[in-house]
């Protein structure tokens, strides 16, 4: 099993003497086992999603991805495309993180037409709608047509178009109905499952990741207080702050037997 992502003491203030926003993290994850990021609102959890997609440097420490440094910002050539194929993002606000002047296969298409510039994105496009369970032919709408969770499945259509290894998941259902949330959770758990993508799922939501993630990383004041497989975490929470999370965040009510064991390794 190969390492994708690694942390190494990674450290990062965004004021010089202010209280760091990150301190001494240090994770991995592996391919195949996907990785649950879980804290509260000022955990840390934005700016350790930002140092993993080589949106800030950090103060301290190093971030590589498959033993490379991760390339910064928008700029880097060939290793930072190489880079933005191998993972993609995926915000939490569908509406937002869609342009509402284009049309769904033109966002679908989007990456695909940076990163692959010689190739008819149209196949690919009919493709990624179809395997997130939309009508190809939604790809002549405007986002502003289709329903929140439609919505959703376009961002995620469009982050697994151009084939990656990793999806970065932000918080990915909580701007979504309840009525909706089950479907986006069960397509993002097949996509680990069946179509060999390793998540990355940053949430508040002990419930959202224990359906998604083999393993989670528990922040609180910018350090990673507990880490480990998600069901022992579950079952056996160790820091004070995780069973603070574990008592009081609401999760999804279980749907089957598989769920209410704990069924995300």
């Amino acid at each position: 099993m190969s390492e994708l992502f690694r942390l190494t003491e990674v450290g990062h203030r965004y004021v010089r003497g202010a209280a760091p926003a990150l301190e001494d993290v240090s994770l991995a994850l592996r391919q195949g086992r996907s990785l649950g990021i879980v804290g509260e609102s000022g955990s840390g959890k934005t700016t350790l999603t930002r140092a993993l997609l080589g949106l800030l440097a950090p103060s301290t420490g190093s971030v590589t991805y498959r033993g490379e440094p991760v390339p910064l910002g928008r700029r880097g050539g060939a290793a930072a495309r190489r880079f933005r194929r191998r993972v993609q993002l995926v915000l939490q606000d569908p509406f937002a993180s869609l342009n509402p002047r284009a049309r769904v296969g033109e966002i679908v298409a989007e990456p695909l037409r940076i990163l692959e510039p010689r190739s008819d994105p149209r196949p690919r496009v009919a493709e990624v709608l179809a395997a997130v369970e939309l009508d190809p032919g939604l790809a002549r709408r405007w986002p502003h047509e289709l329903s929140g969770g439609q919505r959703q499945r376009v961002a995620i259509a469009r982050a697994i178009g151009p084939r990656p290894e990793v999806i970065v998941a932000d918080e990915p259902v909580s701007a979504l109905d309840v009525s909706v949330r089950r479907n986006v959770i069960r397509l993002l758990r097949r996509l680990a499952e069946h179509e060999g993508v390793t998540l990355v799922v940053v949430s508040h939501d002990f419930g959202i990741v224990h359906r998604l993630c083999a393993e989670t990383a528990v922040m609180h004041g910018g350090r990673i207080v507990e880490q480990g497989e998600t069901r022992e975490i579950l079952e056996r929470p160790e820091h004070p702050y995780t069973r603070g999370l574990l008592e009081s965040i609401p999760r999804l009510p279980p749907r089957n037997a598989r769920e209410r064991a704990g069924g995300a390794a």
